[in-house]
């Protein structure tokens, strides 16, 4: 983007905690113009108050991006209100965890009308905006999830999996316009706000593994995106482990997480089933991170990533023996 980082125009769908709002803070410490969007209007007003206090401009506009129209209300807003739009983030996301038949099917239509629906509402209403301007920067927040199945959350893998196949057919459709983009961001576990927010309906406390990345290591990624776009941006060092394990061999890796999930679960506290913040805003609003990082994340994450590395280039080997001609 040629612009400078103080005339940045920004749209943040999901701005209302977890990542989006970290991206916020992001992009205000360089003095951007923003427009934040949400559900919940608490929740985008502490978030812009931190933003203005950090430099930037901030206005929220609430809005369901499930609808269609309050997306395209948003984009008519934004556009008026910033004379354009440089970059648009499209973070809404929310989950529904527990085997798939004990989960509501309303939960699971739930999880695809906010990751996918909702993300292909967000480009419908700021691509028209790209194509009158001449550029523009579309970012897609999917999560390693977009490329590893992830059992106990079958509708959040569907979603995820969809919106990468989205964003590639926009790729394609906008490749004679190169001062258009459309930009994936595929991080590892992150601590958000996230699993309160989610549907539990494994009567079954949740956490995350060791190696979760705080909020602002993924909203550093989306910034610089402004400058640097590009396609596909994995954040998290066990990431293209998963992925690498996905090519060679992906039922084998969703068998582990099914595994490790339900020995988990097995073992963990009970808690009472919730719809969490599927059908309304949840709470505490406002916050980029959930608590869940410890001191010894950091060393954690490194052993998982060597085990990782270990457990693909195994994979790779038995792969690799599998090919190999015989005598």
């Amino acid at each position: 983007m040629s612009k400078s980082p103080a005339s940045r125009r920004v749209v943040i769908t999901g701005a209302s905690s977890g990542i989006g709002a970290a991206t916020a803070a992001a992009f205000a410490v360089s003095g951007a113009h923003l427009v934040l969007a949400a559900r919940g209007a608490d929740g985008l007003e502490a978030v812009a108050a931190r933003c203005r206090a950090a430099g930037g401009e901030a206005w929220v506009f609430p809005a369901d991006v499930t609808d269609a129209a309050q997306s395209l209300a948003l984009a008519h807003e934004a556009e008026a209100r910033l004379g354009g739009i440089d970059l648009w983030f499209s973070d809404v996301g929310i989950g529904a965890v527990g085997k798939y038949q004990d989960v509501p099917i309303a939960a699971h239509a739930r999880v695809i009308e906010a990751n996918l629906l909702g993300h292909m509402n967000d480009a419908h209403a700021a691509l028209p905006v790209f194509l009158r301007q001449g550029h523009g920067i579309f970012v897609n927040m999917i999560s390693v999830g977009g490329f590893v199945a992830t059992p106990f959350a079958a509708a959040y893998a569907a979603s995820k999996f969809g919106l990468r196949g989205f964003s590639q057919a926009l790729r394609g459709e906008l490749s004679l316009h190169p001062r258009i983009h459309v930009c994936d961001v595929y991080p590892t576990f992150v601590d958000t706000p996230g699993l309160d927010h989610a549907g539990n309906y494994a009567g079954r406390r949740l956490t995350t593994p060791p190696g979760t990345l705080a909020p602002e290591t993924v909203a550093r990624a989306v910034v610089r995106l402004a400058d640097r776009p590009r396609n596909t941006t994995v954040v998290g060092a066990p990431a293209p482990l998963f992925v690498l394990a996905q090519a060679f061999a992906p039922n084998l890796s969703a068998a582990i997480i099914n595994s490790f999930f339900g020995t988990y679960f097995a073992s963990a506290e009970r808690v009472q089933p919730t719809a969490g913040a599927l059908f309304a805003p949840g709470e505490p609003a406002g916050e980029a991170a959930g608590g869940l990082r410890r001191p010894d994340q950091r060393v954690k994450a490194a052993v998982a990533g060597g085990l990782g590395a270990a457990a693909v280039a195994a994979l790779g080997l038995a792969w690799w023996a599998t090919r190999r001609p015989r005598a």
